[in-house]
């Protein structure tokens, strides 16, 4: 069941084709909201069978390090913001425009830290389509922030060779023991993928917790790597982890959380559970 990353069905949708993504473009420096844009999550969940009511509930958790704007009488103010996206809403945020929506803030004035935020969650709800949360961290707070490493056992560790890197579900066939029933947490440091447009590499760590017949974790490490040169946005590579794990893996209740690098002053850390709450955002060390 291997796949060709080459070959994704919305590839040449004209819902990507719009975007500015791998595309030169001026920067804006004043409040500009029309540079949000979106990708339908349609797209993708019909590539991987995927339709109403969902299997899941969860968000995107997105954390933005380039936030600034002007106060009242026009001095530089600076903050992060943590912004998390329902995963049913009707799309994404597609992550280059988000950068470039953040940077038309720089020389905008807005009254206050309120005002900004309520600026942000309006704009990205009416994007996504969906509901957004977003909470901004003053410089007073930088301190509080944690660094931590996803919780379970690695599996990184596991003496295999590898010689092949197309993406394939192969792995996941005939990987569980019926006879083992389990409820355990793996995660792995080893997951990359590339961006469905400009093909640039995408790296991030992935916590899978679940409930069902055990799952053989070499297996499950080599369907992982096979992520290694697959096409797909974050919040597509989590869903479709999910649905593989739920389909051969046969997991009563599963978790799939990732949390990638940031790129351009913006993490993606998507949280797909059919049994758990999205969690409080904490970064990596490597994020």
């Amino acid at each position: 069941m291997s796949q060709n990353p080459h070959t994704d069905p919305y590839q040449q949708s004209p819902a990507l084709a719009g975007l500015t993504l791998g595309k030169s473009v001026s920067y804006q420096q004043h409040y500009a909201p029309e540079l949000l844009q979106a990708v339908p999550r349609k797209l993708n969940r019909d590539a991987i069978a995927l339709a109403a009511p969902l299997p899941f509930h969860g968000g995107d958790l997105w954390t933005a390090y380039e936030l600034s704007w002007l106060n009242s009488k026009g001095k530089p103010m600076v903050a992060m913001a943590e912004v998390q996206l329902d995963a049913n809403s009707e799309n994404l945020i597609e992550s280059k425009s988000f950068k470039l929506y953040l940077n038309s803030l720089n020389q905008s004035k807005f009254d206050s830290v309120e005002a900004l935020q309520q600026t942000l969650s309006q704009d990205l709800a009416k994007c996504a389509n969906g509901a957004v949360k977003v909470a901004l961290i003053e410089p007073k707070q930088f301190g509080l922030q944690r660094i931590v490493e996803l919780p379970g056992n690695n599996i990184d560790e596991l003496d295999i060779e590898v010689t092949d890197y197309q993406f394939s579900t192969a792995w996941l066939e005939n990987s569980t023991d019926d006879k083992q029933m389990v409820a355990e947490t793996l995660n792995s440091n080893l997951l990359k993928s590339n961006c469905l447009i400009t093909s640039q590499p995408d790296w991030g760590s992935v916590m899978i917790r679940y409930q069902g017949p055990k799952i053989n974790r070499e297996q499950l490490l080599r369907y992982l790597i096979s992520f290694r040169q697959h096409n797909e946005f974050h919040e597509q590579c989590v869903e479709r982890i999910f649905t593989d794990l739920k389909q051969f893996c046969h997991c009563t209740k599963l978790t799939v959380y990732a949390r990638y690098t940031r790129r351009g002053g913006l993490d993606i850390n998507p949280f797909r559970s059919d049994f758990e709450q999205v969690p409080e955002s904490h970064r990596l060390a490597r994020q």
